[in-house]
Parts: C-alpha cells; sequence; structure tokens
C-alpha cells in the first residue's frame, strides 16, 4: 500500500472511478437514486488538477482504491484554516483502515503547510462518515449549508480539528 501525491502519469479517469463508486455506495439512500445512476464515467477527472489543490491517491497492488483532496481554506471566514475537500474509498475497501490512512496522510501535508486547523464539509445524512471523523477527532461547530443534489435539498454539515 501507497500514499502519494497524484502524479502526472496518473489516470485521472482511474480516480474519478473511485469518485463515482464511492458516491453510488456511500449516499445511496442519501442522494436520488436516478441521479447517482446518471453520474457519467470519467465526472471529476477534469477536477483532480484544479489550481491550489493538492490530491492524494491510495494505491493497493497497483490499483488506486482511494483518494483525498485537500488546499488551503476556499471560504474567506475560515482563513487560515487548511480543508479537506474529500476523502474517498472504493467500497469494497470501506471500513478496513484505509480511510484512516488516507485522512491522517491529508492531515499530515495540511500540518507540513503550516495549517494548525483543519476543516472538512459532510453531508448531516451521512452518519458513518461522521462517525469516521469524529473518531479521528474532528467536531461539529454548528455551522450547515444547504445544497441542491439531484432534485434533492441536502445538508452539509462543518466540521474542525484542531491540532493540539
Amino acid at each position: 500500500m501507497e500514499i502519494r501525491l497524484v502524479k502526472k502519469e496518473d489516470s485521472r479517469f482511474d480516480i474519478s472511478r473511485v469518485y463515482e463508486e464511492s458516491w453510488k455506495y456511500a449516499y445511496n439512500t442519501i442522494i436520488p437514486q436516478d441521479y447517482l445512476n446518471s453520474i457519467p464515467e470519467g465526472k471529476w477527472a477534469q477536477h483532480i488538477d484544479s489550481p491550489g489543490v493538492y490530491s492524494l491517491i491510495l494505491v493497493k497492488s497497483g490499483e488506486i482504491i482511494g483518494t483525498s483532496s485537500y488546499c488551503s481554506a476556499r471560504l474567506p471566514d475560515m482563513k487560515g484554516y487548511g480543508e479537506i475537500i474529500s476523502i474517498y474509498l472504493l467500497p469494497e475497501y470501506i471500513g478496513k483502515g484505509y480511510g484512516k490512512k488516507l485522512i491522517q496522510a491529508s492531515l499530515e501535508k495540511l500540518y507540513q503547510l503550516g495549517y494548525q486547523n483543519v476543516f472538512l464539509w459532510v453531508l448531516k445524512e451521512n452518519k458513518r462518515a461522521r462517525r469516521f471523523y469524529e473518531k479521528i477527532g474532528f467536531r461539529f461547530d454548528g455551522k450547515i449549508l444547504k445544497e441542491w443534489i439531484g432534485g434533492k435539498e441536502l445538508k452539509e454539515v462543518r466540521y474542525i480539528l484542531n491540532k493540539r
């Protein structure tokens, strides 16, 4: 198993596939099924190299099985914070400790960039992910965002981790 920054030669479609499969698995009772079924192959491929965003991949036996992206806070009210934008695994690797290794690697990279405090957004209904973040030490800070996905209003809650 290896966790590393994305390289030029890494397939953006293989990385996007992790997002696609993870969304379809993790959000199957949260986001409308019609929307999940309509996610096209490669949907996230063009976003892997977004300016100012760093992406890690988790590779096992030559296969990309996980990915995480992080950056400097994108919202002005969180200036000075690092942000974990995403963390996804192929469904068959969820619950086996890979997510913890991937988030720890992302946090370490953010700490190396000088951030002492980190935040992320998680869908309020995604109880499994919320428990995962809470075990790492993240805490809900009371901030909620509303967004529409697939014709359904969803709430995202903000979690913060302060380095001690």
